[in-house]
Protein backbone atom coordinates (compact mmCIF):
# COMPACT_ATOMS: atom_id res chain seq x y z
CA UNK A 1 0.00 0.00 0.00
CA UNK A 2 1.47 3.52 -0.59
CA UNK A 3 0.26 6.22 1.72
CA UNK A 4 -0.59 8.37 -1.15
CA UNK A 5 -3.52 6.24 -1.92
CA UNK A 6 -4.92 5.59 1.05
CA UNK A 7 -7.32 6.83 3.68
CA UNK A 8 -4.19 7.68 5.97
CA UNK A 9 -4.77 10.82 7.84
CA UNK A 10 -3.10 11.79 11.28
CA UNK A 11 -4.03 14.61 13.88
CA UNK A 12 -1.54 16.75 15.83
CA UNK A 13 -3.67 16.44 18.61
CA UNK A 14 -5.76 14.10 20.63
CA UNK A 15 -9.63 14.56 21.12
CA UNK A 16 -10.46 16.28 24.34
CA UNK A 17 -12.55 12.73 25.39
CA UNK A 18 -9.55 10.53 24.78
CA UNK A 19 -9.35 9.52 28.62
CA UNK A 20 -6.23 7.14 28.16
CA UNK A 21 -3.23 7.25 26.43
CA UNK A 22 -3.49 4.45 24.23
CA UNK A 23 -7.32 5.50 22.81
CA UNK A 24 -5.89 9.21 22.31
CA UNK A 25 -2.56 7.67 20.18
CA UNK A 26 -5.05 5.41 18.55
CA UNK A 27 -7.06 7.93 17.03
CA UNK A 28 -4.62 10.43 16.71
CA UNK A 29 -2.67 7.94 14.44
CA UNK A 30 -6.23 7.62 12.43
CA UNK A 31 -6.85 3.85 13.26
CA UNK A 32 -10.64 4.97 15.13
CA UNK A 33 -12.88 7.71 14.81
CA UNK A 34 -15.36 7.83 17.43
CA UNK A 35 -19.31 8.36 16.08
CA UNK A 36 -21.20 8.29 19.54
CA UNK A 37 -20.98 7.46 23.25
CA UNK A 38 -19.53 4.06 22.94
CA UNK A 39 -19.45 3.99 19.09
CA UNK A 40 -16.34 3.80 16.76
CA UNK A 41 -15.14 3.17 13.24
CA UNK A 42 -12.21 1.19 12.72
CA UNK A 43 -10.18 2.84 9.93
CA UNK A 44 -7.60 0.97 7.71
CA UNK A 45 -4.97 0.41 10.41
CA UNK A 46 -7.39 -0.91 12.31
CA UNK A 47 -8.60 -3.37 10.36
CA UNK A 48 -5.84 -4.72 9.12
CA UNK A 49 -4.64 -5.03 13.29
CA UNK A 50 -7.99 -6.58 14.28
CA UNK A 51 -7.45 -9.06 10.88
CA UNK A 52 -4.01 -9.87 12.62
CA UNK A 53 -5.17 -10.56 16.07
CA UNK A 54 -8.25 -12.87 14.86
CA UNK A 55 -5.52 -14.73 12.73
CA UNK A 56 -3.30 -15.27 15.93
CA UNK A 57 -6.50 -16.14 17.51
CA UNK A 58 -7.35 -18.85 14.89
CA UNK A 59 -3.87 -19.83 14.56
CA UNK A 60 -3.99 -21.07 18.34
CA UNK A 61 -7.67 -22.21 18.30
CA UNK A 62 -6.60 -24.84 15.31
CA UNK A 63 -7.22 -28.59 16.62
CA UNK A 64 -8.26 -26.92 19.38
CA UNK A 65 -11.95 -25.62 18.45
CA UNK A 66 -14.54 -25.55 15.13
CA UNK A 67 -15.31 -22.11 14.01
CA UNK A 68 -18.94 -21.63 13.39
CA UNK A 69 -20.96 -18.21 13.24
CA UNK A 70 -23.97 -17.81 15.27
CA UNK A 71 -26.89 -14.83 14.71
CA UNK A 72 -27.19 -11.64 16.72
CA UNK A 73 -30.72 -11.55 16.60
CA UNK A 74 -31.36 -14.16 19.55
CA UNK A 75 -35.12 -14.98 20.37
CA UNK A 76 -36.40 -13.82 23.69
CA UNK A 77 -37.53 -17.81 24.40
CA UNK A 78 -33.83 -18.78 24.83
CA UNK A 79 -32.85 -16.52 27.29
CA UNK A 80 -36.45 -16.79 29.34
CA UNK A 81 -35.15 -20.83 28.81
CA UNK A 82 -31.98 -20.05 30.55
CA UNK A 83 -33.21 -17.53 33.80
CA UNK A 84 -31.33 -14.72 32.28
CA UNK A 85 -34.01 -12.53 30.81
CA UNK A 86 -34.60 -10.61 33.52
CA UNK A 87 -30.60 -10.45 34.77
CA UNK A 88 -29.74 -8.82 31.48
CA UNK A 89 -32.54 -6.28 30.72
CA UNK A 90 -33.46 -5.29 34.19
CA UNK A 91 -30.86 -6.21 36.95
CA UNK A 92 -27.75 -5.13 35.08
CA UNK A 93 -29.79 -3.58 31.82
CA UNK A 94 -27.45 -4.30 29.53
CA UNK A 95 -28.57 -6.24 26.36
CA UNK A 96 -30.30 -4.32 23.66
CA UNK A 97 -33.98 -5.61 22.38
CA UNK A 98 -36.03 -5.32 19.17
CA UNK A 99 -39.44 -6.53 19.03
CA UNK A 100 -40.03 -7.14 14.88
CA UNK A 101 -43.30 -6.59 12.97
CA UNK A 102 -44.59 -9.86 14.38
CA UNK A 103 -44.27 -8.13 18.01
CA UNK A 104 -41.70 -10.83 18.92
CA UNK A 105 -39.34 -9.80 20.69
CA UNK A 106 -35.41 -10.33 20.14
CA UNK A 107 -32.14 -9.90 22.12
CA UNK A 108 -29.18 -7.99 20.35
CA UNK A 109 -26.51 -10.61 21.72
CA UNK A 110 -24.02 -9.28 24.05
CA UNK A 111 -23.09 -13.57 24.52
CA UNK A 112 -24.18 -16.44 23.53
CA UNK A 113 -24.32 -19.02 25.60
CA UNK A 114 -28.28 -19.36 25.16
CA UNK A 115 -27.65 -20.03 21.28
CA UNK A 116 -24.78 -22.32 21.46
CA UNK A 117 -26.96 -24.75 23.74
CA UNK A 118 -29.84 -24.47 21.65
CA UNK A 119 -27.72 -25.19 18.42
CA UNK A 120 -25.89 -28.49 20.05
CA UNK A 121 -28.63 -29.75 22.18
CA UNK A 122 -30.02 -30.72 18.06
CA UNK A 123 -26.73 -31.87 17.23
CA UNK A 124 -24.98 -33.98 19.97
CA UNK A 125 -27.44 -36.70 21.24
CA UNK A 126 -24.92 -39.09 22.63
CA UNK A 127 -22.16 -39.22 25.11
CA UNK A 128 -20.14 -40.92 21.35
CA UNK A 129 -20.85 -37.39 20.05
CA UNK A 130 -18.92 -35.53 22.56
CA UNK A 131 -16.72 -33.32 23.62
CA UNK A 132 -17.74 -30.63 21.01
CA UNK A 133 -16.20 -27.53 21.17
CA UNK A 134 -16.95 -24.35 18.83
CA UNK A 135 -15.99 -20.85 18.86
CA UNK A 136 -16.67 -17.53 16.89
CA UNK A 137 -15.47 -14.37 16.22
CA UNK A 138 -17.93 -11.59 15.45
CA UNK A 139 -19.65 -8.84 17.02
CA UNK A 140 -21.47 -8.03 20.40
CA UNK A 141 -23.57 -5.36 21.49
CA UNK A 142 -23.95 -4.08 25.37
CA UNK A 143 -26.13 -1.49 26.42
CA UNK A 144 -23.27 0.11 28.72
CA UNK A 145 -24.85 3.00 31.12
CA UNK A 146 -21.19 4.84 31.06
CA UNK A 147 -18.91 3.87 28.16
CA UNK A 148 -15.46 4.82 28.59
CA UNK A 149 -11.66 4.57 27.92
CA UNK A 150 -12.35 4.23 23.90
CA UNK A 151 -12.77 0.79 22.75
CA UNK A 152 -12.00 -0.91 26.51
CA UNK A 153 -16.01 -0.33 27.54
CA UNK A 154 -17.92 0.56 24.29
CA UNK A 155 -21.49 -0.59 23.25
CA UNK A 156 -20.58 -2.17 20.17
CA UNK A 157 -17.73 -4.74 19.69
CA UNK A 158 -15.59 -7.61 18.41
CA UNK A 159 -15.23 -10.53 20.19
CA UNK A 160 -14.28 -14.34 20.42
CA UNK A 161 -16.27 -16.33 22.22
CA UNK A 162 -16.48 -20.10 22.66
CA UNK A 163 -18.35 -22.87 23.94
CA UNK A 164 -17.67 -26.11 24.88
CA UNK A 165 -19.88 -29.39 25.99
CA UNK A 166 -18.90 -32.57 27.08
CA UNK A 167 -19.82 -35.15 29.01
CA UNK A 168 -18.35 -35.31 32.30
CA UNK A 169 -17.01 -32.83 34.84
CA UNK A 170 -13.38 -34.10 34.18
CA UNK A 171 -13.60 -34.05 30.51
CA UNK A 172 -14.45 -30.23 30.98
CA UNK A 173 -11.99 -29.25 33.83
CA UNK A 174 -9.78 -31.11 31.10
CA UNK A 175 -10.98 -28.77 28.10
CA UNK A 176 -10.56 -25.36 30.37
CA UNK A 177 -6.81 -25.94 31.11
CA UNK A 178 -6.22 -26.39 27.12
CA UNK A 179 -8.31 -23.32 26.31
CA UNK A 180 -6.08 -21.24 29.16
CA UNK A 181 -3.27 -22.73 27.68
CA UNK A 182 -4.58 -21.59 24.47
CA UNK A 183 -5.04 -17.98 25.56
CA UNK A 184 -1.95 -17.73 27.96
CA UNK A 185 0.21 -18.83 23.86
CA UNK A 186 -1.62 -15.81 22.31
CA UNK A 187 -0.54 -13.09 25.07
CA UNK A 188 2.76 -14.22 25.35
CA UNK A 189 2.39 -14.30 20.94
CA UNK A 190 1.40 -10.44 21.81
CA UNK A 191 4.70 -9.65 24.24
CA UNK A 192 2.60 -7.82 26.64
CA UNK A 193 2.71 -8.08 30.09
CA UNK A 194 0.00 -9.93 31.40
CA UNK A 195 -1.43 -12.39 34.32
CA UNK A 196 -4.41 -15.18 34.59
CA UNK A 197 -6.06 -14.77 37.81
CA UNK A 198 -9.34 -16.10 39.67
CA UNK A 199 -12.10 -14.26 38.69
CA UNK A 200 -15.92 -13.95 39.71
CA UNK A 201 -18.56 -15.42 36.96
CA UNK A 202 -20.76 -12.50 37.23
CA UNK A 203 -24.39 -13.36 35.52
CA UNK A 204 -22.26 -15.86 32.99
CA UNK A 205 -22.48 -18.14 36.25
CA UNK A 206 -20.22 -21.18 36.62
CA UNK A 207 -17.89 -23.18 39.41
CA UNK A 208 -14.59 -21.76 38.30
CA UNK A 209 -13.32 -18.63 35.86
CA UNK A 210 -10.18 -17.42 35.56
CA UNK A 211 -9.51 -13.63 33.94
CA UNK A 212 -6.75 -13.00 31.68
CA UNK A 213 -5.23 -8.94 32.39
CA UNK A 214 -2.74 -7.46 30.71
CA UNK A 215 -1.39 -5.31 33.15
CA UNK A 216 -1.55 -1.44 32.92
CA UNK A 217 -2.31 1.51 34.89
CA UNK A 218 -5.60 3.06 33.51
CA UNK A 219 -7.02 -1.01 33.97
CA UNK A 220 -10.80 -0.49 35.51
CA UNK A 221 -9.58 -3.76 37.35
CA UNK A 222 -7.32 -4.35 40.05
CA UNK A 223 -5.34 -7.09 40.73
CA UNK A 224 -4.03 -8.67 44.17
CA UNK A 225 -1.20 -11.31 43.61
CA UNK A 226 1.56 -12.64 45.85
CA UNK A 227 5.15 -12.64 45.37
CA UNK A 228 5.76 -16.09 44.98
CA UNK A 229 3.34 -16.43 42.13
CA UNK A 230 1.13 -19.15 43.96
CA UNK A 231 -1.73 -16.91 43.96
CA UNK A 232 -3.58 -13.88 41.85
CA UNK A 233 -7.00 -13.10 41.78
CA UNK A 234 -9.40 -10.24 40.60
CA UNK A 235 -9.94 -8.05 43.85
CA UNK A 236 -14.17 -8.67 43.31
CA UNK A 237 -12.68 -12.50 44.00
CA UNK A 238 -9.52 -11.97 46.15
CA UNK A 239 -9.33 -13.60 49.81
CA UNK A 240 -6.84 -13.43 52.50
CA UNK A 241 -7.33 -14.06 56.36
CA UNK A 242 -8.26 -10.86 58.50
CA UNK A 243 -5.24 -10.00 61.13
CA UNK A 244 -6.59 -11.11 64.39
CA UNK A 245 -7.65 -8.09 66.41
CA UNK A 246 -7.87 -9.50 69.83
CA UNK A 247 -10.95 -9.12 72.40
CA UNK A 248 -11.66 -5.32 72.46
CA UNK A 249 -11.07 -3.44 76.00
CA UNK A 250 -14.63 -3.18 77.06
CA UNK A 251 -15.26 -6.10 79.95
CA UNK A 252 -19.04 -5.61 80.85
CA UNK A 253 -21.72 -5.27 78.91
CA UNK A 254 -23.48 -1.77 78.48
CA UNK A 255 -24.99 1.25 76.87
CA UNK A 256 -23.20 4.49 76.06
CA UNK A 257 -24.19 7.77 74.95
CA UNK A 258 -22.25 8.54 71.89
CA UNK A 259 -24.45 11.56 70.54
CA UNK A 260 -23.33 12.34 66.49
CA UNK A 261 -21.28 9.22 66.16
CA UNK A 262 -23.26 7.44 63.29
CA UNK A 263 -19.39 6.97 61.58
CA UNK A 264 -17.02 4.20 62.67
CA UNK A 265 -14.47 7.00 63.02
CA UNK A 266 -16.13 9.02 65.02
CA UNK A 267 -18.02 6.19 67.44
CA UNK A 268 -14.11 4.42 68.34
CA UNK A 269 -12.95 8.20 69.14
CA UNK A 270 -15.67 8.33 71.69
CA UNK A 271 -15.40 5.10 72.82
CA UNK A 272 -11.80 5.10 72.75
CA UNK A 273 -11.64 1.62 70.86
CA UNK A 274 -9.48 0.29 67.54
CA UNK A 275 -12.50 0.30 64.04
CA UNK A 276 -10.91 -3.65 64.91
CA UNK A 277 -13.35 -3.57 68.25
CA UNK A 278 -16.30 -2.30 66.85
CA UNK A 279 -19.04 -4.47 64.62
CA UNK A 280 -20.67 -2.26 62.33
CA UNK A 281 -24.29 -3.12 61.06
CA UNK A 282 -24.99 -2.27 57.51
CA UNK A 283 -28.32 -2.38 56.34
CA UNK A 284 -28.94 -3.03 52.37
CA UNK A 285 -31.54 -2.74 49.88
CA UNK A 286 -31.92 -5.68 47.69
CA UNK A 287 -34.55 -5.51 45.02
CA UNK A 288 -35.65 -8.73 43.43
CA UNK A 289 -37.97 -9.53 40.88
CA UNK A 290 -41.56 -11.91 41.72
CA UNK A 291 -44.21 -12.92 39.22
CA UNK A 292 -44.68 -9.69 37.54
CA UNK A 293 -43.57 -7.35 40.32
CA UNK A 294 -40.55 -6.44 42.56
CA UNK A 295 -40.08 -7.30 46.09
CA UNK A 296 -37.62 -5.46 48.79
CA UNK A 297 -35.47 -7.21 50.80
CA UNK A 298 -33.51 -5.50 53.87
CA UNK A 299 -30.14 -7.35 53.97
CA UNK A 300 -28.41 -6.34 57.31
CA UNK A 301 -24.41 -6.97 57.02
CA UNK A 302 -22.30 -7.36 60.50
CA UNK A 303 -19.24 -6.47 59.49
CA UNK A 304 -15.77 -5.70 61.18
CA UNK A 305 -15.36 -2.37 61.88
CA UNK A 306 -12.21 -1.73 59.81
CA UNK A 307 -13.10 -3.68 57.54
CA UNK A 308 -15.05 -3.21 53.86
CA UNK A 309 -18.04 -5.27 52.02
CA UNK A 310 -16.71 -6.26 48.92
CA UNK A 311 -20.16 -5.76 46.63
CA UNK A 312 -19.73 -8.28 43.75
CA UNK A 313 -19.55 -10.83 46.94
CA UNK A 314 -22.58 -9.79 48.77
CA UNK A 315 -24.13 -9.51 45.41
CA UNK A 316 -23.47 -13.51 45.12
CA UNK A 317 -24.56 -14.16 48.96
CA UNK A 318 -27.75 -12.48 48.19
CA UNK A 319 -28.64 -13.61 44.58
CA UNK A 320 -28.13 -17.42 46.17
CA UNK A 321 -30.97 -16.45 49.09
CA UNK A 322 -33.30 -15.51 46.13
CA UNK A 323 -35.74 -18.68 47.26
CA UNK A 324 -35.24 -18.22 51.06
CA UNK A 325 -37.19 -15.17 51.03
CA UNK A 326 -39.23 -15.35 48.20
CA UNK A 327 -37.36 -13.89 45.66
CA UNK A 328 -36.57 -14.32 42.04
CA UNK A 329 -33.50 -12.62 39.84
CA UNK A 330 -31.53 -10.26 41.92
CA UNK A 331 -32.27 -6.62 40.41
CA UNK A 332 -30.57 -4.46 42.38
CA UNK A 333 -28.37 -4.13 45.87
CA UNK A 334 -27.63 -0.93 47.01
CA UNK A 335 -26.73 0.75 50.68
CA UNK A 336 -30.39 1.92 52.14
CA UNK A 337 -30.70 5.72 52.35
CA UNK A 338 -32.14 7.59 54.88
CA UNK A 339 -34.84 9.24 52.55
CA UNK A 340 -35.72 5.05 52.30
CA UNK A 341 -36.32 4.80 55.91
CA UNK A 342 -37.26 6.56 58.81
CA UNK A 343 -35.00 7.28 61.13
CA UNK A 344 -36.69 6.50 64.21
CA UNK A 345 -37.93 3.49 62.75
CA UNK A 346 -34.05 1.91 61.54
CA UNK A 347 -31.38 4.67 62.68
CA UNK A 348 -28.91 4.17 60.08
CA UNK A 349 -25.34 4.43 62.05
CA UNK A 350 -26.40 2.83 64.74
CA UNK A 351 -27.61 -0.33 63.77
CA UNK A 352 -27.17 -3.96 66.21
CA UNK A 353 -27.83 -7.62 64.43
CA UNK A 354 -30.78 -7.68 66.71
CA UNK A 355 -32.92 -5.07 64.91
CA UNK A 356 -36.41 -6.84 65.38
CA UNK A 357 -38.64 -7.95 62.22
CA UNK A 358 -41.36 -6.03 63.31
CA UNK A 359 -39.91 -3.28 62.02
CA UNK A 360 -40.55 -4.44 58.67
CA UNK A 361 -43.23 -7.48 58.90
CA UNK A 362 -46.71 -5.43 57.75
CA UNK A 363 -44.72 -3.65 55.15
CA UNK A 364 -46.19 -3.91 51.53
CA UNK A 365 -44.01 -5.01 48.77
CA UNK A 366 -41.58 -5.61 51.65
CA UNK A 367 -39.77 -9.18 52.39
CA UNK A 368 -41.41 -9.67 56.73
CA UNK A 369 -37.79 -10.39 58.17
CA UNK A 370 -34.48 -9.23 57.45
CA UNK A 371 -31.66 -11.20 55.44
CA UNK A 372 -28.87 -11.65 58.51
CA UNK A 373 -25.41 -11.73 57.26
CA UNK A 374 -22.24 -11.55 59.55
CA UNK A 375 -18.96 -11.70 57.64
CA UNK A 376 -16.43 -14.49 59.06
CA UNK A 377 -14.29 -11.87 60.76
CA UNK A 378 -16.91 -10.02 62.30
CA UNK A 379 -18.05 -13.50 63.64
CA UNK A 380 -14.96 -13.95 65.77
CA UNK A 381 -15.24 -10.73 67.49
CA UNK A 382 -15.13 -10.48 71.60
CA UNK A 383 -15.70 -8.02 73.89
CA UNK A 384 -17.10 -5.48 70.71
CA UNK A 385 -18.83 -2.13 70.72
CA UNK A 386 -21.75 -2.11 67.89
CA UNK A 387 -24.85 -0.51 67.65
CA UNK A 388 -27.59 -0.21 69.97
CA UNK A 389 -30.36 0.43 67.80
CA UNK A 390 -31.01 4.16 68.88
CA UNK A 391 -29.65 7.36 67.67
CA UNK A 392 -26.86 8.45 69.39
CA UNK A 393 -25.80 4.74 71.65
CA UNK A 394 -23.96 2.14 71.04
CA UNK A 395 -23.61 -1.06 73.57
CA UNK A 396 -19.75 -1.96 74.67
CA UNK A 397 -18.49 -5.29 76.15
CA UNK A 398 -20.61 -7.61 73.71
CA UNK A 399 -20.25 -11.15 72.44
CA UNK A 400 -22.16 -13.44 70.07
CA UNK A 401 -24.10 -15.86 71.78
CA UNK A 402 -24.79 -13.74 74.37
CA UNK A 403 -26.11 -10.63 73.64
CA UNK A 404 -26.59 -11.60 69.72
CA UNK A 405 -27.85 -14.36 68.09
CA UNK A 406 -24.92 -15.03 65.42
CA UNK A 407 -26.13 -14.54 61.91
CA UNK A 408 -25.55 -16.76 58.64
CA UNK A 409 -21.41 -16.67 58.58
CA UNK A 410 -19.89 -15.82 54.80
CA UNK A 411 -17.10 -14.58 53.51
CA UNK A 412 -17.86 -11.08 52.20
CA UNK A 413 -14.93 -8.82 52.85
CA UNK A 414 -12.82 -6.54 50.47
CA UNK A 415 -9.14 -8.44 50.62
CA UNK A 416 -6.92 -5.63 50.92
CA UNK A 417 -2.87 -4.76 49.55
CA UNK A 418 -0.91 -5.84 52.15
CA UNK A 419 -3.45 -9.01 53.64
CA UNK A 420 -1.39 -12.07 54.38
CA UNK A 421 -2.45 -14.45 51.70
CA UNK A 422 -4.37 -17.70 52.92
CA UNK A 423 -1.51 -20.14 51.39
CA UNK A 424 1.51 -18.77 53.12
CA UNK A 425 0.77 -15.97 55.81
CA UNK A 426 4.81 -15.24 55.11
CA UNK A 427 3.36 -13.75 51.31
CA UNK A 428 1.64 -10.72 51.54
CA UNK A 429 -0.80 -9.51 48.34
CA UNK A 430 0.28 -6.94 45.95
CA UNK A 431 -1.82 -4.74 43.79
CA UNK A 432 -1.82 -4.17 40.03
CA UNK A 433 -3.91 -2.50 37.85
CA UNK A 434 -5.35 -4.48 34.72
CA UNK A 435 -7.60 -4.92 31.53
CA UNK A 436 -9.54 -7.87 31.26
CA UNK A 437 -8.90 -9.24 28.07
CA UNK A 438 -9.74 -12.84 28.29
CA UNK A 439 -12.29 -14.81 30.38
CA UNK A 440 -12.76 -18.93 30.96
CA UNK A 441 -15.46 -20.24 32.53
CA UNK A 442 -16.19 -23.58 33.71
CA UNK A 443 -19.72 -23.12 33.38
CA UNK A 444 -20.86 -26.82 34.45
CA UNK A 445 -24.91 -27.75 33.80
CA UNK A 446 -26.24 -24.90 34.82
CA UNK A 447 -27.13 -24.18 30.85
CA UNK A 448 -28.05 -27.52 30.22
CA UNK A 449 -30.74 -28.43 32.99
CA UNK A 450 -32.51 -25.12 32.29
CA UNK A 451 -32.94 -25.94 29.00
CA UNK A 452 -33.02 -29.17 28.74
CA UNK A 453 -30.10 -30.12 26.99
CA UNK A 454 -28.30 -33.17 27.21
CA UNK A 455 -27.09 -36.90 25.88
CA UNK A 456 -27.91 -40.22 26.71
CA UNK A 457 -24.76 -41.64 28.17
CA UNK A 458 -23.16 -45.35 28.22
CA UNK A 459 -25.14 -46.74 30.36
CA UNK A 460 -28.36 -45.25 28.73
CA UNK A 461 -29.44 -42.87 31.35
CA UNK A 462 -29.95 -39.32 29.87
CA UNK A 463 -27.20 -36.58 31.67
CA UNK A 464 -26.99 -32.91 31.03
CA UNK A 465 -23.81 -31.64 28.95
CA UNK A 466 -20.92 -30.31 30.81
CA UNK A 467 -20.55 -27.03 29.61
CA UNK A 468 -17.34 -24.16 29.53
CA UNK A 469 -17.00 -20.93 28.01
CA UNK A 470 -14.17 -19.21 26.36
CA UNK A 471 -14.26 -15.32 25.09
CA UNK A 472 -11.56 -13.08 24.01
CA UNK A 473 -12.46 -9.16 23.76
CA UNK A 474 -10.39 -8.43 20.26
CA UNK A 475 -11.18 -4.74 19.94
CA UNK A 476 -10.83 -4.69 24.09
CA UNK A 477 -7.23 -6.52 23.70
CA UNK A 478 -5.93 -4.47 20.71
CA UNK A 479 -6.58 -1.07 22.54
CA UNK A 480 -5.15 -3.30 25.34
CA UNK A 481 -1.76 -3.59 23.43
CA UNK A 482 -1.93 -0.01 22.92
CA UNK A 483 -1.81 1.22 26.30
CA UNK A 484 0.92 -0.77 27.73
CA UNK A 485 3.26 -0.72 24.21
CA UNK A 486 3.35 2.74 23.51
CA UNK A 487 5.35 5.91 24.20
CA UNK A 488 5.25 9.57 24.16
CA UNK A 489 5.51 9.64 20.20
CA UNK A 490 2.28 6.73 19.67
CA UNK A 491 1.55 2.95 19.40
CA UNK A 492 4.55 0.46 19.12
CA UNK A 493 2.71 -2.56 17.62
CA UNK A 494 4.25 -6.30 17.96
CA UNK A 495 5.16 -7.13 14.74
CA UNK A 496 2.90 -10.20 14.78
CA UNK A 497 -0.32 -8.04 14.99
CA UNK A 498 1.11 -4.63 13.48
CA UNK A 499 -1.16 -2.85 10.46
CA UNK A 500 2.23 -2.94 8.48
CA UNK A 501 5.40 -4.54 9.50
CA UNK A 502 7.46 -1.94 7.66
CA UNK A 503 6.74 1.61 6.56
CA UNK A 504 9.77 2.65 3.89
CA UNK A 505 9.85 6.48 4.34
CA UNK A 506 11.32 8.93 1.11
CA UNK A 507 12.62 11.55 2.61
CA UNK A 508 12.58 13.70 -0.91
CA UNK A 509 9.79 12.32 -2.70
CA UNK A 510 10.60 14.88 -5.71
CA UNK A 511 13.81 13.20 -5.82
CA UNK A 512 14.15 10.52 -8.84
CA UNK A 513 16.74 8.19 -6.87
CA UNK A 514 15.05 8.19 -3.93
CA UNK A 515 11.83 7.58 -5.47
CA UNK A 516 13.40 4.87 -7.64
CA UNK A 517 15.05 3.08 -4.97
CA UNK A 518 11.97 3.14 -2.75
CA UNK A 519 9.84 1.62 -5.54
CA UNK A 520 12.36 -0.85 -6.03
CA UNK A 521 13.03 -1.84 -2.92
CA UNK A 522 8.92 -1.68 -1.96
CA UNK A 523 8.64 -4.26 -5.10
CA UNK A 524 10.99 -6.56 -3.81
CA UNK A 525 9.69 -6.64 -0.91
CA UNK A 526 6.08 -7.49 -1.35
CA UNK A 527 7.50 -10.32 -3.35
CA UNK A 528 9.28 -11.50 -0.21
CA UNK A 529 6.12 -11.36 1.59
CA UNK A 530 6.84 -8.88 3.76
CA UNK A 531 4.08 -6.12 4.67
CA UNK A 532 5.38 -3.00 3.55
CA UNK A 533 3.56 0.42 3.47
CA UNK A 534 5.43 3.17 1.25
CA UNK A 535 5.15 6.52 2.38
CA UNK A 536 5.43 8.54 -0.98
CA UNK A 537 3.61 11.80 0.10
CA UNK A 538 5.03 15.45 -0.80
CA UNK A 539 5.41 15.97 2.84
CA UNK A 540 8.62 17.40 5.33
CA UNK A 541 10.66 14.13 5.98
CA UNK A 542 9.72 15.40 10.11
CA UNK A 543 6.44 15.13 9.46
CA UNK A 544 6.66 11.83 7.88
CA UNK A 545 8.96 10.60 10.66
CA UNK A 546 6.47 11.28 13.25
CA UNK A 547 3.61 9.92 11.28
CA UNK A 548 5.59 6.48 11.62
CA UNK A 549 6.34 7.00 14.84
CA UNK A 550 2.64 7.12 16.05
CA UNK A 551 1.48 4.38 13.92
CA UNK A 552 3.82 2.29 15.78
CA UNK A 553 5.08 0.01 12.47
CA UNK A 554 7.90 -1.93 13.87
CA UNK A 555 10.48 -1.44 11.34
CA UNK A 556 11.28 2.16 9.45
CA UNK A 557 13.98 2.68 6.26
CA UNK A 558 14.48 5.76 5.18
CA UNK A 559 15.74 6.60 1.73
CA UNK A 560 17.81 9.76 1.63
CA UNK A 561 21.13 11.12 1.14
CA UNK A 562 22.77 7.76 2.48
CA UNK A 563 21.31 6.35 -0.88
CA UNK A 564 24.46 8.19 -2.60
CA UNK A 565 26.89 5.54 -0.91
CA UNK A 566 24.37 2.57 -1.66
CA UNK A 567 22.88 3.14 1.56
CA UNK A 568 19.44 3.30 3.89
CA UNK A 569 18.89 3.67 8.14
CA UNK A 570 16.68 1.19 9.19
CA UNK A 571 15.36 2.00 12.51
CA UNK A 572 13.55 -0.21 14.91
CA UNK A 573 10.52 1.47 16.43
CA UNK A 574 10.15 -0.19 20.03
CA UNK A 575 14.06 0.40 20.77
CA UNK A 576 14.75 3.10 18.66
CA UNK A 577 18.36 1.55 17.43
CA UNK A 578 18.84 2.88 13.95
CA UNK A 579 21.38 0.43 11.78
CA UNK A 580 22.59 1.41 8.53
CA UNK A 581 22.88 -1.18 5.64
CA UNK A 582 23.70 -1.62 1.93
CA UNK A 583 20.26 -1.68 0.24
CA UNK A 584 20.85 -5.17 -1.39
CA UNK A 585 21.10 -5.76 2.58
CA UNK A 586 17.49 -4.77 3.45
CA UNK A 587 15.78 -7.48 2.26
CA UNK A 588 17.55 -10.47 4.27
CA UNK A 589 17.92 -8.24 7.55
CA UNK A 590 14.25 -7.41 7.97
CA UNK A 591 13.01 -11.09 6.94
CA UNK A 592 15.49 -12.47 9.42
CA UNK A 593 13.82 -9.97 12.05
CA UNK A 594 10.46 -11.10 11.35
CA UNK A 595 11.38 -14.70 11.41
CA UNK A 596 12.61 -14.26 15.25
CA UNK A 597 11.13 -15.32 17.87
CA UNK A 598 8.16 -13.48 19.45
CA UNK A 599 8.10 -11.34 15.74
CA UNK A 600 5.92 -14.14 14.20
Amino acid sequence: MRVSQGLFVTWREAPSDAETRGIAMLTRAGFVRKLGSGLYANLPLMQRVLHRLETVIREELDGVAQEVSFPVLQPEGLWRESGRWEAYTQAEGIMFTVTDRAGRQLALGPTHEEVAVAVVRELARSYRDLPMSVYQIGRKFRDEMRPRFGLLRTREFTMKDGYSFHASPEDLRAHFEVMSEVYSRILTRLGVQWRVVEADSGNIGGADSREFMVLTAVGEDEVLYTGDGQYAANAERAVSPAADAGPGPFHTFGRRHTPDTATVATACAALGCQPAHMVKTVLYDAVFSRGGGRLLVPVLVSMRGDHSVNPVKLWNVVQARAVQVGGGTLLSLEVAQPETWAAEELPLGYLAPNLSDDLIARREGIHSAFLRLCDEAAATARNFTTGANETDWHVTGAHWGVQYLLPEVVEVRQARPGDASRHDPGQVLHSARGIEVGHVFQLGTRYARAMTAGFTAADGSTQPFHMGCYGIGVTRLAQAVAEQLSDERGVMWPPVIAPYQVILTVVDAQDERQMGAAETLYAQLRAAGVDVLLDDRAERVGVKFADADLTGIPYRVTLGRALEQGEVEVKVRRTSEVTRLAVSEVESYLRTQLASPGMR
